[in-house]
């Protein structure tokens, strides 16, 4: 027989050894496992923490101050026109040719950043300038007056490129011919040019008073040829000395400034003042420029202070020039003011020879640098079309040439979130309008109704998705027997799977076509529905017990859903009737013209629908998860102890859930402000601050997806759109954060249970 002593340590050996090699592989699945995951959440919060950097990298250039660096210092080669006044001094768009002109009719072209001659031109003038003005900076066309006639001459840059290589020839176009136009038989001290494609207007002052005559432009039928019709304005008499005149981009407006301050408009149309008044309190006057889209003028003082003004139309007043916005560089007087070709920002030189640079929308001040020393006077500034060089001219006829960096000037605190007074607007507003179809535009980024559109359509959504969420987790976790539960439950998170576009193309198409049509009997769903089920259940409760035991515990809540049905569909079917009985038969036009609220077809209540439907897959999955594993011991205890099972629900089981229904409640609202395609398909994009219900909005997530595509990558609109996105991660983080507080202060509180 075998030794049974001998084979008992053999096999206890075996087992010995099995068993430390199955709880060492245990040990290394335990270490892998523990390894995958932290390296996943590790993963997870490094991609996060790269999201956040790469946000910050795209917006911190935005809050950029401006810099400027010279880069030369010259005079002209050839100074045939030296003795004569520099009246106007400007670059080409590529900032490589400057063009200056001189009071004896001699136009420059030279190397902007060297002063080697580029070409050389003479006006064919009669005589010495008596007075110049310039259309506009994007549209330079000169107009200058020698006596009575007026010489229109624009500067024009043919670009070539032979060998590869550009080549930029400037040339002088006279549009109107070399002759000249007789606008008055005195002399011209003044002179103001607009120029459109249906008619020229030239203003003059002729020995204290106004005279001017409009061109009308007529096409030949026959020989394409443009003919000119001569009609001379009858200006009324002005009051005051006139030191500065402009004429507005449409002709209507004229404007006349002394040196007092003193200021007339004049409608051109009518020809008559239409509002007078005085500038500035104390000092004078050094300086009228019109700033870009020639609306808004800037007024400059010898207190240093520069003042921005445009017409403002108030509901049932006359149009009037209002003071918008001021800027306070110094103290030192203002002598020259340059404004951009292409934003609403402007430079400006005070007697101290510091420039200054600003943007009025934005209200900064982006850059204040001295820029020659106190025996340099400096009697010329010009900026490039791109913003991106400079030049000055002090009075020994030096030229100064600098580089400009000031990329992102549009924006800022206020910009984004304070009331702005935008030009041609009657009062300062919150406005997002990032594009336009000219080059005049006024970019408006206020992230004011974007936010407060982000909020109602979370708030519209929330409402409806709170309330039948939490009330079907409550009853699939607490009341419905397990084979109910084990059907309803997936087939409601499986909603969750069903692609966003999809539910913003039927809110967006059928949806909301159907509301509008349907008005009455939608409110009457919300009215109803509640009484309905309400009223079925008392009914219910007060059927034989023989009847109602038939319905094992559980499965109450399906005999609903005939009844839920039958209320919809009887409260759509009552809908005309109900419109023609109570609302005149059109229940919008009731609520527009009795009720003065607004109707959008795609609106808030369509985005509240639709999103709510994609939020409630969310809140219930959780929150019934958390209702669910409440343990079965602290039911049955109250039960025990004489609770009813509402009484158990309310005192013990919804307490003790609380963390997780609190946060079912927060990631759903993460979910709902930062859905796009709902919003983005379902309202009418548009960014206005309303809490009409009926009203749309345009939310961040929407405007970003909307215009991202759009933008030139690297500009303000571009970088703008990163900031709504950095906005929303914040908001995110922020009410996460919060979140989590108020759950472990909600675990801690109710743990003991």
């Amino acid at each position: 027989m075998p030794n049974t002593d001998t084979l008992q340590p053999q096999s206890a050996a075996k087992s010995s050894i099995f068993d430390d090699s199955l709880g060492g592989w245990r040990k290394a699945k335990d270490r892998l496992a523990n390894f995958t995951i932290t390296a996943g959440g590790m993963a997870v919060l490094l991609a996060i923490l790269l999201i956040f950097f790469y946000l910050l990298y795209e917006i911190i250039p935005l809050f950029k101050s401006a810099s400027l660096k010279p880069v030369s210092s010259y005079s002209l080669e050839d100074s045939r026109g030296a003795g004569s006044e520099p009246l106007y001094l400007a670059m080409e768009e590529q900032a490589e040719v400057a063009v200056q002109l001189r009071s004896n009719g001699q136009i420059d072209f030279f190397a902007a950043n060297s002063g080697k001659t580029v070409k050389q031109f003479q006006l064919p003038l009669t005589a010495e300038l008596t007075a110049f003005s310039l259309h506009s900076e994007q549209q330079p066309l000169l107009a200058m007056a020698t006596g009575g006639d007026v010489l229109l001459a624009k500067p024009v840059y043919k670009i070539s490129y032979p060998n590869d290589k550009r080549l930029i020839t400037p040339q002088i176009e006279y549009p109107y011919g070399e002759e000249g136009i007789s606008v008055s038989e005195g002399t011209i001290n003044k002179i103001a040019v607009r120029d459109t494609e249906e008619q020229l207007l030239l203003l003059a002052e002729v020995g204290g008073q106004l005279e001017g005559i409009r061109l009308v432009k007529e096409e030949d039928f026959l020989t394409e040829e443009i003919l000119l019709e001569e009609e001379i304005l009858n200006l009324p008499e002005i009051d005051i000395n006139i030191e500065w005149l402009l004429v507005g981009p449409d002709q209507r407006w004229g404007y006349v400034v002394s040196k007092r301050g003193d200021y007339r408009v004049i409608n051109l149309n009518s020809e008559e003042i239409v509002d007078s008044g005085r500038l500035i309190a104390k000092g004078q006057v050094t300086n009228v420029r019109f700033l870009l889209g020639e609306i808004s003028l800037m007024i400059s003082s010898d207190q240093g202070e520069i003042q921005q003004w445009f017409m403002v139309r108030a509901d049932g007043e006359p149009p009037r020039l209002q003071n918008i916005r001021s800027f306070q560089g110094s103290d030192s007087a203002i002598k020259l003011t340059a404004p951009e070709h292409r934003r609403k920002g402007f430079l400006a030189v005070d007697s101290d020879n510091t420039l200054a640079v600003y943007h009025t929308t934005s209200g900064r001040q982006l850059l204040s640098q001295s820029i020659a020393d106190a025996s340099s006077n400096i009697t010329q500034l010009a900026i490039s079309p791109r913003a991106k060089a400079l030049l000055t001219q002090n009075e020994k006829g030096e030229f100064s040439y600098w580089k400009l960096d000031n990329e992102h000037p549009e924006v800022s605190w206020q910009a984004l979130w304070e009331k702005v007074w935008y030009e041609s607007y009657p009062e300062p507003d919150y406005i997002w309008q990032s594009s336009a179809s000219n080059n005049d535009f006024e970019a408006k980024y206020s992230f004011t109704p974007l936010a407060f559109g982000t909020l109602k359509a979370a708030f519209y959504a929330m409402l409806i998705a709170t309330p039948l969420a939490l009330c079907g987790a409550i009853y699939t976790a607490y009341f419905m027997t397990p084979v109910v539960r084990r059907k309803v439950k997936p087939l409601i998170e499986l909603m969750e799977a069903l692609p966003t576009v999809i539910l913003g193309f039927l809110a967006g198409l059928w949806l909301a076509p159907f509301i509008e049509k349907n008005l009455p009997g939608v409110f009457s769903i919300f009215l109803l529905m509640p009484v309905g089920v309400l009223l079925f259940g008392f009914c219910w409760s007060r059927l034989p017990d023989s009847l109602r035991l038939r319905v094992p515990d559980g499965w109450h809540a399906v005999l609903l859903i005939p009844v839920v049905m039958f209320i919809a569909w009887a409260c759509v079917a009552a809908s005309g009737n109900l419109e023609l009985l109570f609302f005149g038969g059109d229940m919008r036009a009731w609520l527009t013209y009795d009720l003065g609220v607004s109707y959008d077809q795609r609106n808030a209540m369509v985005v509240g629908v639709a999103m709510g439907f994609a939020v409630v897959p969310t809140i219930f999955s959780i929150a019934e998860d958390a209702i669910f594993s409440v343990p079965k011991s602290l039911s049955y205890g109250s039960l025990a102890l004489g609770a009813t099972p509402w009484q158990t629900l309310v005192g013990v089981v919804i307490p003790t859930a609380s963390p997780g229904i609190f946060s079912a409640l927060m990631i759903g609202m993460g979910r709902a402000v930062g859905e796009t395609m709902i919003v983005l398909m379902a309202t009418g994009n548009t960014p206005v601050m309303d809490a009409n219900i009926f009203e749309g909005m345009r939310t961040l997530a929407a405007n970003i997806a909307v215009e991202i595509g759009e933008t030139e990558v690297d500009s303000s609109h571009y970088r703008v759109l990163f900031l709504a996105a950095f906005v929303l991660f914040l908001f995110t983080f922020v009410v996460n954060t919060i979140a989590e507080i108020v759950r472990q202060s909600l675990r801690k509180k109710y743990g003991s249970l």
